[in-house]
């Protein structure tokens, strides 16, 4: 035998339809709104995650004790209301699913009285700063828009496991508790009650594992894992995230991506309702020449054009104290009818933009109807005509150059390249640009360092033709090293990196070699790897993954650029969860019990 309360509900808020006209049911939610007509009818927006329904009160008919009730109700009281579902009849209203009826209400409970709150979840008008809504996440949740950005994220990490699980993937946990490595940021780290002086770290990925799981037999890996990286956050990152993170047994790169390329395909497919053409594929060295960055935004022009061989005649000492330099190149972005669209004011701001990425400033100069004019003309009228036909240069148009080394030039370029695509409105709306890039340097050289890094992670393979290559080289020649190409991949939609992966070590020589190259020891390989050194005596497969940033995926699907608006409880800039108050303290019993001393001076704001 079952039993029922007063607000067991029949149906939501966005369910009822004209098909239920004369139907006894019963909602329940959030007062949305209430309104009156005369002093005949009380109408009430009741709102849950699914939609809204219209209430209507008939003060004649009602019983005096729901007529009493509904004239106390208030926006974001909860409720639940039973009655007779009627089609409206002054006609429905378009802008509510439910628009074509009503409730007639004779039976009303309150459920919980609210206080006036400081923003209502439904007003647009008046939407507080993000700050307010974060330490009022619980309203700021009930939005409409927040609803549907959840829902998204649910039906994705459902499509992924579903996609996976056809592909013969087996979902496995890995530790969150887990050893301090190598990985590239910052650490957080959780001491250890019962081996004092001992500490675990969070996972700044599942990495190590999904290799060990690997050597394991498992053959096919995946998790949607949440992984912690004590990094200062931003629009698009946040110090804990999550990923969709796999690894697969005796494949090639192409088997990878063919695999990742077919879930991204199906993602936007029953997502959006977008058609995802066969991905077009780049090597790095193409995307930093062409773009001058290794994430490229294909959907609209402004490439960067290499101009070195021509900038070299000119006595400009700009270009010519460049090429000096150890890898030193001149590029420049020819910008349609930018000499009418762009002012002075801007390009002369373009010159500042471009020294956060360590330029000393971006020339530029317009093309006329006789020549060159303003800004460097006088330089570059010389090489004129040859400018105008590897540009492609027309009158109007204007040219923005930068000159130093490749790496600098490339990378102010690539970012001023999508400011000005901003400036000028250039980026199309509704248009999904996806490109795999790959071939990447196994290795840079950290100048400021002076050693070598790995450009994925010290895990990474080289490419199967590289691979006699990198045996042999020295860690002292400079131009072999950075010769050697990685078996990594990233995948790319409109300028965003949404996932990236290699296929891995599986040689325990090789591993040895890339662990020297990076500037550990034996004895510091031992320390942090060993586990990883020792399973690769015993028989590793070729195996390779991925990892998806699934928040970064909610985001495009849902149209956002903040990485706050698609997770459910996320920290500020500051890594503070304003709603929680955390961090904050701990007393000192806790601290004792872990064998930690607090030796900040100040307390925590």
């Amino acid at each position: 035998m079952t039993s029922t309360s007063p607000y067991t509900r029949t149906h939501t808020c966005g369910q009822l339809r004209s098909s239920h006209a004369g139907a006894r049911v019963t909602v329940a939610g959030w007062v949305d709104s209430r309104r009156e007509h005369g002093d005949a009818l009380v109408f009430i927006d009741l709102r849950d995650r699914e939609g809204v329904t219209q209430l209507v009160f008939d003060l004649e008919d009602c019983p005096k004790d729901v007529v009493d009730a509904s004239d106390k109700l208030r926006g974001e009281d909860v409720i639940a209301a039973s009655g007779v579902v009627r089609v409206r009849d002054g006609g429905a209203n378009p802008k509510l699913e439910t628009g074509e009826i009503e409730v007639v209400v004779d039976t009303l409970t309150v459920l919980s009285k609210a206080q006036t709150p400081p923003f209502h979840p439904t007003d647009k008008d008046s939407l507080p700063n993000e700050e307010i809504r974060l330490r009022h996440r619980y309203l700021d949740l009930r939005r409409p828009r927040m609803q549907k950005i959840l829902r998204t994220r649910h039906r994705a990490s459902k499509l992924a496991r579903d996609y996976f699980d056809e592909q013969g993937f087996l979902e496995i946990e890995t530790p969150i508790l887990c050893k301090s490595t190598p990985e590239g940021a910052r650490d957080f780290l959780v001491p250890s009650r019962l081996q004092p002086g001992a500490w675990y770290a969070l996972p700044q990925s599942p990495q190590l594992f999904k290799q060990i799981l690997m050597v394991s037999g498992c053959e096919r890996y995946m998790q949607i894992c949440r992984c912690f990286r004590d990094e200062d956050p931003r629009a698009d990152r946040q110090a804990e995230f999550t990923q969709i993170d796999l690894e697969m047994s005796f494949v090639t790169r192409e088997q990878v991506m063919d695999t990742m390329e077919g879930f991204a395909r199906r993602l936007w497919k029953e997502v959006l309702g977008v058609d995802v053409p066969p991905l077009p594929r780049i090597t790095y060295h193409e995307a930093m020449h062409r773009y001058g960055v290794d994430r490229p935004d294909t959907r609209y022009g402004l490439e960067l054009v290499d101009i070195s061989d021509i900038a070299a005649k000119t006595d400009f000492k700009v270009f010519t104290q460049a090429l000096e330099k150890r890898k030193g190149a001149v590029k420049a972005i020819r910008i349609p009818g930018g000499a009418e669209r762009l002012t002075r004011k801007m390009t002369d701001g373009y010159s500042e933009f471009v020294k956060q990425f360590g330029a000393g400033g971006a020339p530029v100069t317009k093309r006329g109807e006789a020549g060159f004019d303003t800004g460097v003309a006088r330089f570059v009228e010389p090489i004129r005509a040859e400018l105008d036909e590897r540009l492609g240069l027309e009158p109007g148009d204007l040219v923005v150059f930068g000159a130093d080394t490749f790496t600098v030039c490339a990378r102010a370029l690539g970012e001023l390249r999508q400011k000005i695509a901003r400036d000028l409105g250039m980026i199309p709306e509704g248009a999904w640009n996806f490109v795999w890039v790959i071939d990447f340097p196994m290795f840079e050289y950290d100048e400021e360092g002076g050693r070598w890094v790995a450009m994925h992670h010290p895990f990474t393979a080289p490419n199967p033709d590289q691979l006699d290559a990198f045996l042999r080289a020295d860690a002292g020649d400079r131009d072999a090293i950075e010769g050697v190409v990685s078996a990594g991949y990233d995948l790319v939609v409109n300028g965003s990196e949404i996932a990236g992966g290699s296929i891995r070590i599986h040689d325990q020589a090789v591993q040895e070699k890339v662990f020297r190259l990076i500037g550990l020891s034996d004895e510091e390989a031992k320390e942090k790897f060993s586990f990883l050194l020792d399973a690769l005596k015993y028989g590793a497969p070729p195996h390779g993954g991925i990892a998806f940033g699934f928040d970064r995926l909610v985001m495009h699907l849902c149209g956002t650029d903040n990485i706050r608006d698609v997770m459910a409880f996320p920290k500020t800039q500051i890594g503070a969860d304003l709603m929680t108050r955390a961090p904050g303290p701990v007393d000192a019993a806790q601290l004792k019990e872990l064998h930690v001393v607090n030796t900040a001076q100040d307390k925590p704001a």
